[in-house]
């Protein structure tokens, strides 16, 4: 029996990753929660969106 999940294309993810000078990489699902986490850090990090 075939999988009935809704039809259509799967949607994308969009994943912000945040690198800091010391290389220290983290994933968030939301813009806000990566530049809290930037702005914790001293604001020195890179925040890349990333769709997968």
């Amino acid at each position: 029996m075939g999988c009935n999940c809704g039809g259509g294309t799967p949607r994308a993810v969009t994943i912000y990753q945040l690198t800091l000078p010391d290389g220290t990489v983290r994933h968030y699902y939301t813009w806000q929660e990566a530049d809290a986490a930037n702005q914790r850090a001293g604001g020195i990090g890179t925040i890349l969106i990333i769709n997968q």
